[in-house]
């Protein structure tokens, strides 16, 4: 998916469709979780539509419950649903974030092999 380090560094419009799908993943994937906790607490929880959106993005996001939740079942999916929502959180950034490391450290040693071949160069 990335060139390579002997390759040249990826032109700036093809960094931005590089970027744009990874945002586009990103997205998908924030949808699918925050499905999840939708749906869970939708029917386990046995809270409103509208009530289930919320709590599920704040748990997704870190914020924590927004709703009192009364039964067992509601209470262990709130708290799986966290946890996997905490895992969800940085896996996402890592993947939304991984061209820009890689464009950084790709520059880096661009600059690491240019100094390496002047130096044998004698220049």
């Amino acid at each position: 998916m990335f060139e390579k380090k002997t390759e040249r560094i990826l032109p700036v419009h093809l960094f931005a469709r590089r970027m744009a799908y990874s945002a586009l993943l990103w997205l998908t994937l924030m949808a699918v979780a925050l499905g999840v906790g939708v749906a869970g607490y939708y029917w386990i929880a046995d809270l409103t539509l509208v009530d289930a959106i919320m709590n599920a993005s704040m748990i997704l996001t870190g914020m924590g419950p927004a709703s009192k939740l009364s039964s067992t079942a509601a209470k262990l999916f709130a708290s799986a649903y966290a946890i996997f929502s905490g895992l969800v959180f940085i896996s996402l950034m890592g993947i939304f974030l991984a061209p820009v490391a890689h464009r950084i450290l790709h520059r880096f040693h661009m600059d690491d092999s240019n100094s390496e071949r002047k130096g044998m160069r004698g220049e």
